[in-house]
């Protein structure tokens, strides 16, 4: 007995079965074109069968009338002066006669055959044209949905035509859009709302506060609480900015202008380098012009977002914050990576998720931030059309790397 280990069995499923059949992606309309042509080569080979069984019997039942045939005695001298009998004469015709039959057989056969071919083409082209017909309302259908999923949500299909089934999904289609886009204004309104009830008296309490802080007369006890209260306030506005910019950002673009990612991140580093100073963290940069589309506002929000969660993460004696900018493959990529401790691969799922603040933390009393910055990060990517991917370097630390594209 061999004690080699078997292979497992593998299961291969619908679709890598047509990836390994078909080289190019089966639409809708090329498997309908095809089932079409399927359907009448079948009818035509089921034709030209038959015609060639009637055919077949038709000459078997005249083909005994076609010639002569001779009586037993008879003798019959041919030009070449041979003789031959009766029975060799008979059997000369029916050999004869079998073979035209057989050729008028074949020569039908192959006749058959080629108009066959010939309507097939004819069938195929037909097919497909009456296939791009059918399908021409999907199309438009297709064509809405991607308007819409680029936030024109006042788009309608408004299809015309009868009744029918197409017409029926266009018309729920519409539906579903009027009431989403009704959602989407409603949220727009409470966003714009909260903005306001939320900032202005957080607003006051801190000018209230900085008055209170001005007054020489105040006690070292009462100096001390206003401290603390205007600290809180400030972190209670951080949280309330964060969280607008982050309903606000969750929708994808429609104003979009040519934006160079090497600016954003410089201005971005720009406003972190005092910090990164008081911290003992090393800024480098390597910035190479990348110009995407989009909102600067936004796009620098991403950067300095991440420049200031590299700072403020940065554990290590002597760590550095590196920030690279440049275009290939048409995007634009920005990349911060950073040094600090050493973060679980399980824990990459989970960063990006508001409230975390660090290996796994949520809603804690740290300092360091409100736990929305890597959250508003992935929205703006997300309203730019763009990825964001993070790991984690071997030695400790992450690398955190956008692509937007250009254009």
């Amino acid at each position: 007995m061999s004690d080699l280990p078997s292979q497992p069995d593998r299961s291969w499923s619908a679709a890598e079965i047509h990836r390994s059949i078909l080289p190019f992606r089966p639409t809708l309309r090329i498997r309908l074109t095809m089932f079409y042509g399927g359907m009448f080569l079948l009818a035509g080979l089921v034709m030209v069968l038959v015609m060639y069984v009637f055919v077949s019997q038709a000459f078997h039942l005249v083909g005994h009338t076609q010639y002569l045939k001779l009586g037993p005695g008879v003798q019959l001298r041919g030009a070449d002066g041979q003789e031959i009998n009766s029975d060799q004469y008979n059997a000369i015709m029916t050999a004869r006669e079998a073979a035209t039959s057989s050729s008028a057989l074949h020569t039908l056969l192959l006749k058959s055959i080629s108009a066959l071919i010939a309507l097939l083409i004819l069938a195929v082209a037909f097919g497909y044209a009456m296939a791009g017909r059918v399908l021409q309302p999907i199309g438009r259908i297709t064509r809405t949905a991607r308007q819409v999923a680029s936030s024109d949500m006042h788009r309608r299909i408004e299809m015309d035509g009868p009744d029918d089934e197409l017409k029926e999904l266009a018309d729920t289609f519409d539906e579903m859009l009027e009431r989403l886009d009704r959602s989407f204004e409603s949220q727009r309104k409470f966003v714009a709302n909260a903005s306001h009830e939320l900032r202005t008296p957080l607003a006051i309490n801190r000018t209230l506060l900085e008055v209170q802080l001005s007054d020489p007369e105040s006690s070292p006890d009462l100096q001390q609480l206003g401290k603390t209260l205007l600290a809180t306030n400030e972190r209670s506005e951080q949280l309330v900015e964060g969280l607008l910019l982050l309903a606000r950002s969750d929708n994808e673009l429609v104003d979009r202008r040519p934006v160079d990612l090497a600016e954003v991140a410089r201005q971005a580093l720009e406003q972190t380098r005092s910090e990164a100073a008081e911290r003992g963290v090393r800024l480098e940069d390597r910035l190479e012009p990348a110009v995407v589309s989009g909102n600067g506002v936004l796009l620098e929000r991403i950067a300095l977002n991440l420049i200031q969660n590299a700072v403020r993460y940065n554990l290590a004696e002597g760590g550095w914050v590196r920030v690279s900018v440049g275009a290939t493959d048409g995007v634009g990529e920005l990349q911060v990576s950073n040094t600090g401790q050493m973060v679980p691969g399980y824990e990459l799922e989970h960063i990006f998720e508001p409230f975390r603040r660090g290996s796994g933390k949520e809603r804690t009393r740290s300092d360091k931030g409100v736990g929305l910055g890597l959250s508003i990060v992935r929205s703006v990517v997300r309203a730019h059309g763009g990825t964001i991917e993070a790991s984690g370097r071997p030695e400790g630390g992450l690398d955190m790397r956008v692509r937007i594209p250009i254009g």
